[in-house]
């Protein structure tokens, strides 16, 4: 079996959420909802360190009793405001490991396997040319603009959705890439990213209530 490079995992959670109130810590399936990204990055083998960056008294107090190896860093005041951009933390969270190969995933995608986190891990360090890799899903259906104009399908034919050529949307499972990629772009993408699809209810985002909802649902 193949041993690669170091690789952290970082986790950025925010005490406070807009639009799902204390989604992070909200409980899902008897446990709080960051307890199973985290546990899952924990089960990925090539995942060697895994970093709690948050603001959040309730984690700070939680985490340490439930994930005793993980690493907790509490986040600076000035870096607190939710429109504040997601490679600013990065950048201050990256001090606090060595590790030359970072993943960066989110609590709120409650059901991407360690499986999962492994294959984004092994593109990363078998693909040979890429800097960076990042989670999608699969589109394939009819899109359409706002101005009613047709994405990626001709109105005229009429051609069945499973032969559309597919559109992958940016799903924020997880980001792959290294430190030096990092600090020469300021961006967790660099100029050579590839792409791995994750499907089905991976995918789930929690980002309105109703997200909530359909994992509660998923969960039971």
């Amino acid at each position: 079996m193949y041993t690669y490079d170091p690789v952290t995992a970082i986790v950025p959670m925010r005490h406070s959420s807009e639009r799902v109130p204390g989604k992070n810590y909200r409980d899902l399936g008897g446990r709080p909802l960051y307890h199973h990204v985290v546990q899952a990055l924990l089960d990925a083998p090539s995942i060697t360190q895994v970093i709690i960056d948050t603001d959040s008294e309730f984690i700070l107090n939680d985490a340490p009793s439930a994930f005793p190896e993980v690493d907790l860093v509490l986040r600076p005041e000035h870096l607190r405001d939710g429109h504040l951009a997601m490679n600013t933390v990065l950048a201050n969270t990256l001090q606090h490991t060595s590790s030359q190969v970072i993943m960066q995933t989110h609590s709120t995608n409650p059901f991407v396997s360690a499986h999962t986190f492994e294959r984004a891990v092994a593109t990363f360090f078998d693909d040979g040319d890429c800097d960076s890799v990042f989670g999608v899903t699969r589109i394939q259906g009819r899109l359409w603009t706002d101005k009613t104009a047709p994405v990626n399908h001709d109105p005229t034919v009429l051609a069945r959705t499973q032969d559309l050529d597919p559109i992958y949307l940016e799903n924020s499972c997880f980001y792959v890439f290294s430190r030096e990629t990092f600090e020469t772009t300021g961006n967790r993408l660099g100029t050579r990213p590839r792409m791995v699809e994750v499907g089905g209810l991976e995918a789930i985002d929690i980002d309105e209530e109703i997200d909530f909802k359909l994992a509660e649902a998923v969960e039971a």
